[in-house]
């Protein structure tokens, strides 16, 4: 062998003794084992609520598998106030963290950003393939329809957006709005008699007769009257 092979040869060797012995280094000793180590290959900097791991990377990423939704229970399982939250208990079942929590992203950066391809990717993992999203599990106290359409969010809305861009109200001459809307709690209490009706000056309406007060365009709009806000 010639020498230039000779010394491509022996530093390809030392390449992968190199590459090998630094491997083995932090394997055995963690991010500490190699003074350096940790700038060198931070890709930037973590959230203010993740700083103080800055240089305590075996705290979020495992060896060969990277970040693992093991590592983040381990901090994160006690947050019972996640779990008692309807539109946050998926957070038990999930199983995959880093797919709406990114990090390395600057002190300033929350490192939180809701993905409902993540949660449906991993629904079909979980279900063979045929899984799909169910919306009221996590948006069932925010339903403004007050439960009147059912539980098949997705026959109407996408989760790019909550609005339908084909929808149309009806006129609002139409006087059928108890067939969609769900009429606040103050309107069976004394509030109603003593505040909507003489505000609105329709003394003798109903609860359900929603067009004699409101507008179609808000519900806090009062004909005759404007925005009121006493809802």
């Amino acid at each position: 062998m010639k020498l230039p092979g000779q010394i491509y040869a022996a530093l390809s060797v030392f390449g992968v003794v190199f590459v090998v012995g630094v491997v083995w280094t932090l394997w055995q000793g963690g991010s500490h084992a190699l003074p350096g180590w940790t700038g060198a290959v931070r890709p930037g900097a973590l959230s203010e609520a993740h700083a103080f791991l800055g240089d305590k990377c075996e705290s979020c990423h495992a060896p060969v598998a990277g970040v693992t939704a093991e590592k983040c229970v381990t901090c994160h399982a006690p947050a019972q106030e996640l779990l008692m939250k309807p539109a946050t208990a998926f957070h038990q079942n999930i199983g995959d963290c880093k797919g709406c929590h990114v990090e390395h992203q600057g002190r300033a950066v929350r490192p939180t950003k809701m993905d409902h391809a993540v949660l449906e990717a991993v629904a079909q993992r979980r279900d063979g393939g045929s899984g799909s999203l169910q919306c009221a599990t996590c948006h069932a106290v925010q339903d403004p329809h007050g439960g009147f359409f059912g539980k098949q969010c997705a026959s109407c809305h996408q989760t790019e957006s909550w609005e339908i861009k084909t929808f149309l109200h009806p006129s609002p001459k139409s006087t059928d709005c108890a067939q969609c809307h769900k009429a606040p709690p103050s309107h069976y209490m004394m509030h109603f008699e003593m505040m909507d009706r003489p505000i609105s000056g329709q003394k003798g309406a109903r609860v359900e007769q929603c067009y004699l007060c409101h507008q179609t365009d808000s519900f806090n709009n009062i004909k005759g009257v404007g925005m009121v806000k006493v809802h």
